[in-house]
């Protein structure tokens, strides 16, 4: 691998569809889409060890944002008066155009908000807003992957 084969993430973009309305999603500074696979031991006669079998899996999201949207805040206050916690759909695509493996885009399904989010804000002195944002997804798709380094 060559040092220009690294993908460079500032070149990445990532959308949020919401009610049928795409949103460009570029207040994210950080994001990272995580799924898990399950497990269970299986014992199989004549052996000492157990055997291990995939069994069901999860996905969790987490990311960072500059505190100048809110379009989150508005699931949640919909979600407080109406008891309905509206699910998304979320796509990042990573895109460093000087490395040869390409663009990589995963779409996450069905995603939901977990965890505390912040109503508003305030800190004095120069700094910047930030908030962190969290949530699950039950599926994902991956519609665009890297291509294979010379040599894999």
């Amino acid at each position: 691998m060559h040092a220009r084969d690294a993908v460079y993430g500032s070149e990445a973009k990532m959308f949020v569809t919401l009610n049928d309305r795409r949103y460009n999603f570029l207040h994210m500074t950080d994001f990272e889409g995580k799924y898990t696979i399950n497990s269970q031991q299986v014992r199989i006669m004549g052996k000492v060890g157990f055997g291990n079998k995939a069994a069901g899996g999860s996905g969790v999201w987490s990311g960072t944002a500059h505190f100048n949207q809110s379009i989150f805040r508005k699931v949640a206050d919909h979600y407080q008066k109406t008891g309905e916690m509206p699910y998304f759909e979320i796509q990042t695509t990573n895109n460093d155009r000087t490395a040869r493996v390409g663009s990589q885009t995963i779409v996450y399904h069905d995603c939901l908000i977990t965890g505390d989010l912040i109503l508003s804000k305030i800190v004095a002195g120069d700094q910047m807003l930030h908030e962190d944002i969290s949530g699950t997804f039950e599926s994902w798709d991956m519609p665009q992957e890297f291509s294979d380094l010379e040599g894999l």
